[in-house]
């Protein structure tokens, strides 16, 4: 054979074995991923909802969830109210810092409110609703923000010699589980459910903050729960579909359908999503809740949530710092 032939040859075979290598590292990373980079949730009660007795099965693996919809009266559903969500003593207890508790908080009632606003009229809790939307964290599973850097580090590192990026390392991931019902006028439960979720490998990006993973999985429940309500029915088993023109523009910090839902401030939207490629704490990209008169508003003192004398209703009192 030609020398330059040779040559060329050569290149092309160690070309293809250079990427072969890339490749079957990333597949490695992927198996391993997905097998082991995944923490754990429990799906329990928190004793805070009006009735537990309408839920349904458990279902989901990674996702768990126990739900409850009255899809005939949901259909006459026109305006509803949301109470901002608080934290149970056990959850709240997880995370000793108030800012990142009410984070976490605040991303489920903008979640709720942005999704809920698309479709009915938002009120105060005063306004006669048709539907009122309590929600209360349960458990947080904080995640290692010393492991989270260490994630970071490595992808971002693996996307400049790599095609394409390792998924994050499966160690410190955290988690999230939340309890909610939706009540009508008459105070009577309309939908409700228990949800938990760990963090993956491969969706979740390594944030450095105790809450990074709750954060991201708080604005999944808040949609994920809106959009049960609003289509009556509990999503399949993929769950794909087409996000509506509205999703996107709030997705990236447009305007929410509401003025309401101002009070739970914008989405931090392609600013947040460059901050969380890098590993970045939610609180550096995102304003959290706005001063409103709006008396659903999430509160600058999250409130706790607790039974009182063994009932399964809620009460609250202040964090303290």
């Amino acid at each position: 054979m030609h020398p330059i032939a040779l040559s060329i040859w050569s290149t092309s075979i160690a070309g293809v074995r250079a990427m072969v290598t890339c490749w079957a590292v990333w597949v490695v990373c992927f198996i391993l991923a997905v097998t082991s980079g995944c923490s754990s949730v429990p799906l329990k009660e928190g004793g805070m909802l009006s009735s537990y007795g309408n839920l349904g099965a458990p279902k989901g693996k990674f996702s768990k969830s126990r739900v409850f919809l009255d899809k005939d009266k949901l259909k006459d559903v026109k305006k509803v109210a949301i109470w901002p969500t608080t934290l149970t003593l056990a959850a709240g207890s997880r995370i000793p810092n108030p800012k990142d508790r009410l984070l976490v908080s605040n991303s489920i009632d903008r979640a709720i409110c942005f999704a809920m606003s698309e479709k009915y009229q938002i009120v105060p809790i005063g306004g006669s609703p048709d539907l009122t939307v309590k929600a209360v964290i349960t458990d947080i599973v904080p995640t290692q923000p010393t492991v989270a850097g260490a994630a970071t580090a490595i992808s971002i590192g693996s996307s400049i010699a790599l095609p394409v990026q390792i998924p994050r390392l499966p160690l410190g991931l955290g988690g999230l589980a939340v309890e909610a019902e939706a009540l009508d006028g008459a105070g009577v439960q309309r939908a409700a459910i228990l949800w938990s979720r760990g963090a993956n490998s491969i969706t979740n990006k390594a944030r450095i903050s105790k809450v990074g993973d709750a954060y991201d999985l708080a604005a999944a429940f808040g949609s994920e729960f809106s959009r049960m309500i609003i289509a009556g029915k509990e999503p399949g088993g993929l769950n794909i579909r087409l996000p509506s023109f509205y999703e996107i523009r709030t997705g990236i910090g447009g305007k929410p359908g509401s003025p309401l839902c101002e009070s739970f401030g914008r989405s931090p939207g392609v600013i947040g999503a460059l901050g969380a490629s890098f590993g970045a704490p939610p609180s550096w990209t995102d304003k959290g809740a706005r001063a409103s008169s709006f008396p659903a508003q999430a509160s600058p003192s999250v409130k706790l949530a607790a039974p009182a004398n063994g009932e399964r209703r809620q009460t609250s009192s202040a964090l303290n710092p």
